[in-house]
């Protein structure tokens, strides 16, 4: 940026980006014709024809190394932006561009900073705005609560039990509702902050801590888990903490669409390069030709478990999510319903 900044500070170069690599160029074409006008000049009486060609060949390939360099340099404010951007993207780190700069290179500076600063802006707007809305419905629908346990302290008629019991009903479900509202514009807000670093994860570890994570609800429906392990460890760009979450997620789902005293199954495996996670079960199973709509937020295909557990439409698109964010790839298959269904994660090995 220094090259920049001191070339930015001659008038006619100040506001184009264009006519300072004309500039560089211009004189770095020109640099063997002067030398070897000062060898003529300044050198030995007699000048070879042969000293000459050395000579000219010599400063032509200096002046070439010398302005491509220069050039190069030129080019750190594209370079410098379009790593913000890119940090912006994958870390939601906002850097602080310059801004005082008046060529086209300057510009895109100026604009990618402003940009970012009203997204991050418009984000945290949001997020506020979220929070303030879900405090005052959870008002609300407190209010609703206590009127409804102010009737049944009345020992009201049997009928009357039955509506208060309906409010309480709707109530909470308000109330599951807004939380998983909440948790929604948390967790995306989580994806987007964490870096894509590659690190070494050690998969029965994580195999490990997921099983701890989902015992209780595979013994609550006597469900079996079975995991097959063929890769210990693998190099992925992806935080250990969101690849259990996503893992964990995949397992509630299948628990919860699987049969009692039924199975799961868990596999670990290379697949052309590839490392791949598929979690298999026996239970409901979907149309083939819904399956894309599983992934949507707020899915109008979300059904009640095989034990009536709700669903609240979010789980699964918050795991294509995660696994997208980390360049991977969620995929579901199931021959149709009441034949089970795999959900297979594939990242690439670093390794």
């Amino acid at each position: 940026m220094d090259l920049y900044r001191k070339l930015s500070k001659i008038s006619f170069l100040k506001n184009s980006y264009a006519y300072k690599f004309l500039f560089v160029t211009f004189i770095g074409i020109h640099i063997p014709l002067i030398g070897l006008l000062f060898f003529i000049l300044y050198g030995k009486q007699t000048v070879s024809p042969n000293s000459i060609v050395v000579f000219t060949l010599i400063m032509t390939l200096l002046a070439t190394g010398s302005t491509l360099w220069v050039l190069k340099k030129l080019i750190k404010p594209i370079e410098v932006a379009s790593k913000a951007l890119d940090n912006y993207r994958n870390t939601r780190v906002v850097s602080e561009l310059p801004t005082g700069f008046k060529d086209e290179a300057g510009l895109l500076m100026a604009n990618i900073q402003e940009s970012i600063a009203e997204n991050e802006k418009y984000i945290n707007d949001k997020q506020d705005l979220v929070y303030l809305l879900s405090h005052d419905l959870r008002n609300f629908a407190g209010n609703s609560l206590g009127l409804a346990r102010l009737i049944l302290e009345e020992n009201p008629s049997e009928s009357i039990i039955e509506y208060v019991d309906l409010i309480c009903e709707s109530t909470n479900q308000q109330f599951v509702f807004i939380e998983t509202f909440i948790k929604l514009i948390k967790d995306e807000d989580e994806i987007l902050k964490k870096a894509i670093d590659a690190q070494n994860i050690q998969l029965l570890a994580v195999l490990s801590v997921v099983g701890e994570q989902v015992a209780q609800k595979l013994a609550r429906k006597q469900i079996k888990l079975i995991t097959a392990i063929e890769v210990e460890e693998a190099c992925l760009k992806i935080d250990e903490d969101l690849l259990i979450r996503v893992l964990v997620n995949l397992i509630d789902n299948a628990i919860k669409f699987s049969f009692p005293n039924s199975e799961i199954n868990v596999r670990v495996h290379l697949e052309k390069g590839e490392l791949a996670f598929v979690v298999t079960d026996s239970g409901i199973g979907f149309n083939s030709n819904y399956k894309e709509e599983l992934f949507k937020k707020f899915t109008n295909r979300s059904r009640l478990g095989t034990a009536n557990e709700p669903s609240t439409g979010i789980g699964l698109y918050l795991c294509r999510k995660i696994v997208e964010k980390y360049h991977g790839m969620l995929s579901a298959e199931s021959e149709g319903v009441n034949k089970g269904a795999a959900f297979s994660i594939f990242f690439e090995n670093v390794n």
